[in-house]
């Protein structure tokens, strides 16, 4: 197309007479086939950037940059990872003892922190790994542009700027800007459909077979969930070669066995992450993922035109117009096979038609119901359409297929402008970027006669697809800041530096854990703030953390698997928090209090049962305890729906507590300040002392219909019964105590047996040197009389055969690659 002839670089030919050594071909071969990645790397990573840099977003702006889970998940497991890798974790790569009272790490490092750019974040200070996170979006984006554009050239040959500028449209997709930009992890996905594109012609041409599992391996190791859509992608691409090459059954059969067993092979060398991640997410707390619902049709081809957003789950399956009229060019231009023209034309439906379809929507979910965004694999759409794109544009399209395929493109935008949310700036890109597009793409044809005209042409596809690009993404960013959910927040100022600093003075572990307070700047504060307090949030929170915690009166989110703190020292003597941050009086300020509190290992010599109502939170929580310490009282409820009335009588001088998980607003006591009830979010909440009157009067301003507090929402704690509580676990408890990164070990006082109680959920996984003991959800063991010494161990679920697994496919490898060194050498 203007396609000039293939440059002699590109293919690999040969001069016809040796005229003697060249030492410095090798070299200049390399850069120049490096040529064209590299421009589609600087191509999308500037767009990604100029975006935003025109939004003014971090660190090109004081806007936040962090949406929604950014923040909450990727950001704290980051710091996590960079305290890992720099010896200044409470634990090590399958455990952590920070966050959630101690929970696995080894599936959470595999979902938010296999993208191998991940590791960008140890090579900065610790205060600024938000921005190497940040960083990984454009990087990896950027990457999947050149291993795309690498893999077009192995598809058919063609100069290397006209596939820089196509790989390039390739990073720059709309799922690309709109739903993974702040999903680092998701983001590898686009990576591997390419990666895996090559796989596949490696196993067309019969050779490279432990290549093939290497980069098999590669996609699965940097995030299993897109890489599964890849892989399948890789499956429809491998069944679109075989249809269009000319092969025999036999070639036809031998590529299949090459492509399963090198498939196999790949990820079971991922396994002892893939298994143990697999494992954790079935004894995770379940969550209410609702049914797949497809979107109108209007709607979804909607999604296919440039720049547009669409609000909560929409497919997001554009390319730039450049790609898109080269994509329509593509079924009308002769110089390419019918069959070949025909068998892409019917997969590029059938794969969009299967994003519809509930039943393939399902597979191409690994036969799981999305929590969010139910159109995750549209990138392979995106991916499909620019190698359509390329083989057109490889094969010189005339200019008239051209601008049917603009006019087209212009007639479809003008149908659907009406569609909900269409973008402000689609006509533009449509209009403007489809002219310059079409424009440049006419001006290459004429330059096979005219070669001045081919840098004129270069210099349009690249502008146009740079700043169509930055236009799509800046208004993706913009648009999605308007939804309530996705507002972005700063992930590193003076507040969250002087949290950080207040958290680490009072910092005791593992003498005492200390409580980083309700979050203040993600769900993850205590990872990021390097504290050992009972916040989390992950996809792999076990079933059985939240039956231990939501009891007790902790407050949780997204159906249980995310848990934030509760200011009640009944609950910090149970898990051995003996230091508390909380806000400070002026703005940005922190204050910290350190208090006796209990060993990680305590002992209990015989049962104990609350006298208190056994369905109140303050009865379960004495009962884990071992001692009275609440005065439950019976409430008499008064006022309307919206304001409601309590009132008990309590012993004066006790602390007052509120817990009503089914209420949303406001509680406060006696006229005292306000404090939010955010339904199970809010947990135990504190009112303050009770009066010299006795007299506990509570008002509830509350928005939730037909609810009320429940039986025994109030309960008033004896301090004085508390300390003598927490003196008692103390004297009993464990002299010395020694957690490992996946381990923990106790000397315990010579004592006639009992049951050893350590402060941490009994998830699945651990072992301990004596057996364990059901104990209200916490990792108990039974205590034979004169037992000093208890040791256990975590080990996640599946870890041991995941690495029998992965060593089989290593062996496999080698002896692969044995015998075809030796045939080599024959």
């Amino acid at each position: 197309m203007g396609t000039v002839a293939p440059e002699p670089t590109t293919v690999d030919a040969r001069p016809s007479a040796p005229r003697g050594p060249a030492p410095r071909r090798p070299a200049v071969r390399r850069i120049t086939r490096s040529r064209g990645p590299l421009l589609a790397l600087w191509i999308t990573m500037g767009a990604f950037c100029a975006a935003w840099a025109a939004r003014g977003t971090f660190p090109f702006g004081n806007t936040g940059r962090a949406l929604n889970d950014q923040a909450n998940q990727y950001v704290p497991f980051h710091r996590a990872l960079w305290d890992l890798v720099h010896g200044q974790a409470a634990g090590d790569v399958l455990f952590t003892w920070r966050g959630g009272f101690g929970q696995q790490f080894l599936s959470d490092y595999h979902t938010y922190l296999g993208n191998p750019f991940s590791w960008l974040a140890v090579l900065v200070p610790r205060a600024h790994v938000d921005l190497a996170v940040f960083a990984v979006t454009p990087v990896t984006m950027g990457a999947a542009a050149a291993v795309m554009t690498v893999y077009l050239g192995k598809l058919h040959p063609g100069p290397w700027w006209q596939r820089g500028v196509l790989g390039a449209t390739y990073g720059l997709c709309g799922w690309a800007l709109s739903d993974a930009s702040y999903i680092p992890m998701w983001l590898w996905g686009l990576v591997a459909l390419p990666l895996l594109g090559i796989a596949v012609e490696w196993c067309l041409e019969e050779r490279r077979w432990p290549g093939v599992a290497l980069l098999v391996a590669l996609a699965w190791f940097g995030n299993f969930y897109t890489a599964m859509m890849a892989t399948m992608a890789a499956c429809v691409l491998l069944a679109i070669r075989m249809a269009t090459r000319d092969m025999t059954g036999r070639q036809r059969l031998r590529a299949l066995w090459r492509a399963a067993t090198a498939t196999g092979t790949g990820i079971l060398l991922t396994l002892p992450l893939l298994l143990p991640s697999f494992l954790s997410s079935g004894a995770a707390q379940p969550t209410k993922a609702a049914a797949f619902d497809p979107v109108r049709i209007e709607v979804f081809l909607a999604g296919m035109l440039p720049a547009t957003h669409l609000w909560g789950g929409r497919p997001r399956l554009y390319v730039a117009s450049l790609g898109l009229i080269l994509a329509g060019a593509f079924v009308l231009n002769s110089a390419v096979a019918r069959r070949t023209r025909l068998v892409w034309a019917a997969a590029l439906l059938l794969v969009a038609a299967s994003f519809q379809f509930p039943p393939t929507q399902y597979v191409w979910h690994g036969l799981a119901v999305p929590n969010g965004n139910p159109y995750r694999e549209t990138f392979v759409f995106s991916g499909m359409v620019v190698i359509v794109a390329w083989l057109a544009l490889a094969n010189r399209p005339r200019p008239l297929h051209l601008s049917l395929a603009a006019a087209l493109l212009v007639a479809a935008t003008y149908v659907l402008r009406r569609t909900d949310d269409f973008g402000g700036w689609t006509w533009p890109a449509v209009l403007g970027g489809g002219a310059v597009s079409l424009l440049a793409l006419v001006l290459l044809r004429l330059g096979e006669k005219r070669r001045f005209l081919i840098p004129v042409a270069a210099a349009l596809m690249i502008g146009v697809v740079f700043a169509e690009s930055t236009v799509a993404a800046a208004n993706a960013d913009a648009r999605r800041a308007r939804e309530r959910w996705a507002k972005p927040v700063a992930t590193s100022n003076r507040s969250i530096g002087n949290h950080f600093d207040a958290v680490r003075g009072v910092a005791g572990w593992p003498a005492y854990r200390t409580d980083s307070g309700a979050p203040q700047s993600a769900y993850n504060d205590a990872l990021a703030l390097r504290a050992e307090g009972p916040q989390y949030y992950s996809s792999y929170l076990p079933e059985a953390t939240y039956q231990a915690l939501e009891p007790l009166g902790y407050g949780f989110k997204n159906d249980g698997r995310t848990f934030f703190g509760a200011d009640n020292p009944v609950l910090d003597a149970i898990f051995s928090i003996g230091a508390r941050v909380r806000p400070g009086a002026a703005p940005d300020t922190w204050t910290a209090s350190k208090f006796p509190a209990p060993p990680l290992v305590t002992v209990r010599t015989a049962p104990y049962t609350s006298p208190n109502p056994a369905d109140s939170v303050y009865a379960r929580q004495e009962n884990v305890l071992g001692a009275t310490v609440y005065q439950v009282p019976p409430v008499t409820r008064g006022g309307p729906a919206t304001e409601q009335t309590y009132a008990a009588r309590c012993t004066p001088g006790s602390e007052a507590y509120w817990y009503s998980p089914a209420l949303y607003g406001t509680v406060r006591a006696d006229g005292g300040p306000r404090r939010l009830l955010e339904d199970r979010m809010a947990g135990v909440t504190p009112l303050g002392t009770v009066p010299a009157s006795g007299r506990v009067d509570v008002t509830v301003e509350t928005r939730t219909k037909d609810a009320d507090a429940g039986t025994h929402p109030l309960g008033c704690l004896d301090r004085e019964a508390l300390g003598t509580a927490v003196r008692h676990l103390t004297a009993t408890g464990a002299t010395a105590v020694r957690p490992g990164g996946h381990t923990i070990e106790a000397t315990l006082p010579a004592s006639a047996g009992g049951t050893a109680v350590i402060a941490t959920t009994a998830v699945p996984g651990w072992q301990c040197s004596a057996p364990l003991k059901p104990f209200h959800g916490l990792l108990a063991v039974d205590l034979p009389p004169g037992t000093t010494r208890l040791s256990c161990t975590f080990t996640p679920k599946g870890l041991h055969p995941g690495l029998a697994g992965a060593a089989l496919a290593l062996l496999t490898l080698a002896a692969v690659q044995t015998s075809t060194r030796l045939r080599r050498r024959r």
